[in-house]
């Protein structure tokens, strides 16, 4: 039998840790420094340049000359394309969303991000005798819906820049249409990781959304409960959000995402 030495271990632990590298870089949403990177994955600031070198030279990652901290690189981020071309986010969300409904009783619904807004992609009717929802297809404006600011809280700075800026359509009197106040509200929803859409695109209506999050840590879209603020009030339950961020997590995982902060 062949001697087996401490080489092939050795390349073992190399590429698990080439791999814990890629992963946090791709779910900073920031370029990270090398000793970041170093405390955070526990090991030396030599070894992690070492491999950050190496996935520069091959494309994974790519370093800012400025600040010389490293953000996800032009071929890890055509594969994660190709990978997502192939990943149906409402395959991997209806069983979700079926066991979200069963747990509440509310009609579940996820969401996808475009230029203008948040389209509906599938949903799965509520319990309740009166229908209560969206139609599939409906797009949802960014600043009066629950996903649309989850969309905006989790998403791209340039995103939320443009929205701003942007006129602010009154759909009711509860709809936020100060930029200011838009502001301050995303920030609350990026610090708890929900948003709510008390009858702000719909007089009678409320929606308790969460993020979802694809392998490289970018927001692919939202999942939420929809009701009448008879059965979904202006501050949801716990179990109301315990349950929705725990769908919307769920999903994420399925569709590759591990928070960097994950033993």
């Amino acid at each position: 039998m062949p001697k087996v030495g401490g080489e092939p271990e050795e390349g073992v632990q190399a590429v698990a840790l080439t791999m814990r590298i890629i992963e946090h870089v791709a779910q900073a949403r920031r370029p990270v420094g090398v000793t970041v990177l170093a405390k955070e994955l526990g090991t030396t600031k030599s070894r992690i340049y070492r491999h950050l070198q190496t996935l520069t030279r091959a494309g994974y990652l790519a370093q800012e000359p400025e600040t010389e901290r490293y953000h996800v690189g032009p071929r890890l981020v055509g594969l994660a394309r190709v990978i997502d071309d192939g990943v149906d986010i409402v395959d991997v969300a209806m069983p979700v969303l079926r066991d979200l409904r069963d747990t509440l009783g509310h009609y579940t619904v996820i969401s996808q991000m475009e230029d203008d807004g948040v389209r509906v992609q599938a949903s799965v009717s509520g319990r309740s005798v009166v229908e209560i929802g969206v139609r599939r297809g409906s797009l949802l404006l960014f600043h009066a819906s629950a996903q649309g600011k989850v969309a905006l809280a989790f998403g791209p700075e340039e995103r939320r820049r443009r929205v701003l800026r942007s006129r602010l359509e009154m759909l009711t009197p509860k709809t936020i249409v100060s930029a200011a106040a838009l502001a301050e509200e995303l920030d609350r929803i990026q610090a708890r990781g929900w948003a709510t859409g008390y009858n702000e695109s719909l007089m009678g209506l409320n929606t308790l959304a969460a993020p979802v999050f694809d392998a490289t840590g970018q927001i692919v879209g939202a999942v939420g409960i929809v009701d009448s603020i008879q059965y979904l009030q202006e501050t949801p339950s716990e179990d109301q959000i315990r349950e929705t961020v725990k769908a919307a997590a769920r999903i994420s995982e399925l569709l590759g995402y591990r928070p960097a902060n994950a033993a």
